[in-house]
């Protein structure tokens, strides 16, 4: 597979980088048309070790072997996008503006993928595919001017760490866990409202634990062996496997580290009873949704329609 580091991802090409007019700090970005914001937390650049070493306790192989690697800098959602956020975009009863050419809204789910856990109020959106995830991204840079995506691997990582080294970004002691993410001890087998309990050194909130979230990798076993060492993104190919990074409210401590890894699965979506299956839910996967970024190096107009082409429409009716 081809590994870039495609220059919408960190702004590296400096002819394509717009001026900078927001003041990097954390922000509410409004949605035109609607009560609704998302508070954006400032990321600075900077360089980390990507994976996990050796020894750490409840280690894979796939988060090996470690690399020094340098992301530029970035906003990231404090939270994880909300259905009252994704429903925006998801429900056309809510937004009645009409979308760009070329832009769908997701067909409705068949059955209720919250489960009976919550919805509106703050509760994380769930069970929606990369696909739906990237739409999102694209129909709120054209509500909003300004371009969002999901994270990279890398940046979601380092992010998440915040600094530090340690198996958790508050240390390597899983017994504090509960105080940060919901999971498997605490969940009582159910996602909460995002930002209930504590944040990491950064501000993010939910990072380990309560919904997984989607990154823009494509997923490979062995794909830190390659990677670039300035903005690593192993740009996808296949329509499938994604990584998922982030742990869920029905794991074990061990899968809610800041190097663990998930690859997405077909299975994700066995119980769509619908030919071809539905490119935006994925009705067994309660367990997963996103959150944003926005590069600090904002794109040209050009640039950022051809990302969401190659980021998205390529894989339109691929299997």
């Amino acid at each position: 597979m081809r590994r870039t580091a495609l220059f919408l991802l960190g702004g590296l090409c400096a002819a394509a980088a717009q001026a900078q007019t927001t003041p990097f700090e954390a922000y509410d970005q409004k949605i035109e048309g609607t009560d609704v914001t998302i508070k954006m937390v400032p990321v600075k650049a900077g360089e980390f070790l990507l994976g996990s070493p050796a020894a750490e306790k409840g280690r894979s192989a796939d988060e090996g072997p470690q690399k020094k690697v340098k992301v530029d800098a970035f906003w990231m959602g404090a939270y994880e996008v909300t259905f009252d956020q994704y429903d925006l975009y998801a429900d056309k009863d809510k937004d009645k503006s009409p979308l760009p050419d070329g832009m769908t809204r997701p067909s409705p789910p068949y059955i209720d993928l919250t489960l009976g856990m919550g919805k509106s109020g703050g509760f994380p959106a769930n069970s929606m595919s990369q696909y739906g995830a990237l739409m999102y991204c694209r129909w709120l840079y054209n509500k909003t001017g300004v371009f969002f995506r999901l994270p990279t691997e890398a940046e979601w990582e380092y992010a998440c760490r915040a600094g530090s080294k340690t198996a958790y970004p508050f240390g390597n002691e899983a017994s504090k866990l509960k105080e940060f993410a919901w999971t498997a001890e605490n969940s009582e087998d159910k996602y909460h409202k995002v930002g209930e309990l504590k944040p990491n050194a950064w501000g993010l909130y939910d990072m380990l634990g309560n919904v997984a979230e989607w990154t823009m990798d494509q997923y490979e076993a062995e794909a830190y062996k390659t990677l670039d060492a300035t903005n690593p993104w192993l740009k996808p190919t296949d329509k499938t496997p994604r990584t998922v990074r982030g742990g869920n409210y029905m794991d074990a401590a061990a899968s809610v580290r800041s190097a663990s890894r998930l690859m997405s699965d077909i299975a994700w979506n066995d119980r769509d009873p619908q030919i071809p299956k539905s490119k935006w839910w994925n009705a067994d996967a309660p367990f997963v949704g996103f959150r944003i970024v926005r590069p600090l190096k904002q794109p040209t107009k050009a640039e950022a329609e051809q990302f969401f082409a190659d980021a998205i429409d390529q894989f339109v009716g691929s299997r």
